[in-house]
This record gives C-alpha cells, sequence and structure tokens, in this order.
C-alpha cells in the first residue's frame, strides 16, 4: 500500500468566518486547531472582516496569520470549491443567519459558501456555530433542514457549569466544543465531571 505524502498526514480542516458576533471564539478555535497541529484553511467574508475590527482585541492580519492558507472570499475557484480537495470538514464560526440561509438553499456566490455546499454534498461533517438571538421562525426553519442533511448545529451559547471568570473563559468554553466535534482535545476545555447523589459537584 502506497504511503501519504506529509500533506495528508495532519488533519486539514475548513475554517469560515462570517459576519456575525463571535469572533473572539473564532480566534479560540483557530488557536486550538494551531496547537493541535491541524492544516488551517481559513475564508472570512467581507462582512466576517467588519466583525473581526469590531470584536477582536487583536488585528484582521493576526487572526488571518492563525491559519497555514487564507483565500479570497471571491475566489470561487480556489481548491476548497472542490470536492477532490481533501479535508475532514468544516467550522463556520460564527455563522451568520445570512450564510445559513445561503447554505440552506445552495446560494454558492462566494467561496465560503461554495466550500460549505461542498462539504454538504461530500457528505464531510459541517459545524455551524450559529450566532443569533432571538431565533425567527425561518432560523429555525432552516436550521432544522440543515441539521437533516447532516450538518451539526452548534449555537454560541454559555455555559455557566464551568464556573467562567472571563468572556475569554466563556470563548474558551465553546471553541472546546466545537473542536470535540472534530475529536481534537483543547486543554482549556473544562469538562463536566458529573454530581453526586447530593448534588456536589465531583472533581478531578
Amino acid at each position: 500500500m502506497a504511503v501519504r505524502g506529509t500533506e495528508m498526514e495532519r488533519k486539514r480542516i475548513l475554517v469560515g468566518i462570517s459576519g456575525a458576533s463571535g469572533i473572539p471564539v473564532a480566534a479560540e478555535v483557530l488557536k486550538g486547531l494551531r496547537e493541535a497541529g491541524t492544516e488551517i484553511h481559513l475564508m472570512i467574508s467581507r462582512g466576517g472582516e467588519m466583525a473581526v475590527r469590531q470584536e477582536s482585541a487583536g488585528s484582521l492580519e493576526e487572526i488571518r496569520n492563525l491559519a497555514d492558507q487564507v483565500y479570497d472570499n471571491g475566489n470561487i475557484g480556489a481548491a476548497p470549491a472542490s470536492g477532490s480537495f481533501q479535508n475532514m470538514g468544516m467550522i463556520i464560526v460564527p455563522c451568520s443567519m445570512k450564510t445559513l440561509a445561503g447554505i440552506h438553499c445552495g446560494y454558492s456566490d462566494s467561496l465560503l459558501l461554495r466550500a460549505a455546499d461542498v462539504i454538504l454534498k461530500e457528505r464531510r461533517k459541517l459545524v455551524l456555530a450559529v450566532r443569533e438571538c432571538p431565533f425567527s421562525t425561518i432560523h429555525l426553519r432552516n436550521m432544522y433542514e440543515l441539521s437533516s442533511m447532516g450538518a451539526v448545529i452548534l449555537p454560541l451559547m454559555l455555559s455557566y457549569y464551568n464556573k467562567p471568570e472571563s468572556l475569554q473563559d466563556a470563548a474558551r468554553h465553546l471553541a472546546g466544543k466545537i473542536l470535540d466535534q472534530f475529536d481534537i482535545e483543547y486543554k482549556p476545555f473544562k469538562r463536566w465531571k458529573g454530581m453526586d447523589i447530593d448534588g456536589e459537584l465531583q472533581r478531578g
């Protein structure tokens, strides 16, 4: 049996950043993937770039530098637009409702949307870290139907059992939930340990 080259010995994951609130989570996901040695292929929509400027403590360039490859979102002929481009799947974090709708109806007018469309047709894992509050009936319908197509709907919803002491703690917990979908261990992620019969938290 032929041995695969070094290109496919690493996990390769596509990451999309669209124009919704949640950029600190996207940054933590990119850092977690990088620390795990994952090959990161990044696409950022125009709205995503605006959100980075609004929410990130760092610059857009610093976000881009966390990836191995960054694509022009207008280039729908780039490598992730083809099913022959091997990868483990795609994370869109944050995923705006416009992006959600575009994926749902197959309206692939950008590389990010085309890449997500390819992930679905190739039956690879697509994780949509959706961000909106409250959800409209249209949003809920789109999420339901994408879930039935195999996408993982992972809303950016806070947890409290992990006792977050900062916004970074909250972002890291959400990043851990996302990375779990690809079996990528993320050290800052505090897992639920369970409670005993008296309601006391288990330790360790």
